[in-house]
């Protein structure tokens, strides 16, 4: 019998400077996810905006249902590859302004979806001007013995969702972004990556936009806050290789999950319901 202390995952998170055409992002998916492929890995992050990316604040992403467009075709491309691949999309539908939504695709179809819950309606910026949030569900699925949780970007900001997954049974929580420059913006990405990965004994693996406005700084972290690889502002494809009994070990020395005395409520308020003080406003 193999202890499941043995058991391993190769994690590939793609850099990209996505443009506004689906087609081009598609083309340069497919070519990241064969590269991925020959290097063996099992889970492959694009990052946030994958599909469809736009630095001109008055020019949209361009939005695509999730049963055709950008999806159908990457999820057909890569249906013969041996992997799981998460990717951030600009999602239409019924709502009045499209979703940003991250999708998990194995063996050409989508075995999970979520739609980002916080809007970086922040620094100047408001997202919520194009964009529909999302209410959940906050959910994990399997990925050859580990269990995987999605957020995106700004939802980092907010360590319910993290502890959330984790509560799930979490083992990896993946994260594409589009992060914005700014002062300090380098810096707050890479804690919160260490931070959600050490309070919540998880492998943190964040995947990111770079050139234009945003960072780059793809990484992927160990629940003891170590970045294992990362990459600076350069597109490309940081890879490493995660461990059942690195995750054993961690949280048999430091027990948190076990020892939290609070619960948090899967069920969210709508957006701007709750007061800085932490009660209804």
């Amino acid at each position: 019998m193999i202890d499941d202390r043995e058991t391993e995952l190769i994690v590939g998170c793609a850099q990209m400077a996505s443009v506004l055409d689906p087609m081009q992002n598609l083309e340069r998916c497919v070519s990241v996810a064969q590269e991925a492929s020959r290097r063996g890995v099992q889970l492959l992050i694009f990052p946030e905006s994958a599909s469809s990316r736009s630095d001109d604040p008055h020019v949209p992403p361009l939005g695509e249902p999730l049963d055709g467009g950008f999806v159908a075709d990457l999820a057909s491309a890569v249906s013969d590859l041996a992997m799981t691949v998460i990717v951030g999309v600009t999602e239409s539908g019924s709502a009045d302004l499209p979703h940003n939504t991250l999708v998990a695709l194995r063996g050409g179809r989508i075995i999970s979806v979520y739609r980002k819950m916080h809007l970086y309606d922040a620094a100047g910026l408001r997202e919520s001007d194009a964009i529909s949030s999302g209410d959940g569900p906050v959910v994990t699925f399997e990925v050859d013995g580990f269990r995987v949780g999605m957020m995106t970007c700004y939802d980092i900001r907010f360590p319910e969702i993290a502890r959330l997954l984790a509560s799930d049974g979490a083992d990896v929580l993946a994260v594409p972004t589009s992060w914005v420059r700014g002062p300090m913006k380098e810096l707050h990405w890479t804690t919160f990556c260490q931070a959600r990965a050490i309070e919540n004994t998880v492998y943190v693996a964040g995947a990111a936009q770079t050139g234009g406005m945003r960072i780059g700084r793809s990484m992927i972290v160990a629940p003891d806050g170590i970045a294992e690889a990362s990459a600076g502002t350069d597109t490309g494809l940081v890879v490493s290789r995660i461990s059942r009994d690195r995750l054993h070990r961690v949280r048999e020395a430091f027990p948190v999950l076990r020892q939290r005395r609070f619960s948090i409520v899967g069920t969210p308020h709508p957006a701007g319901e709750i007061s800085a003080a932490g009660y209804p406003a």
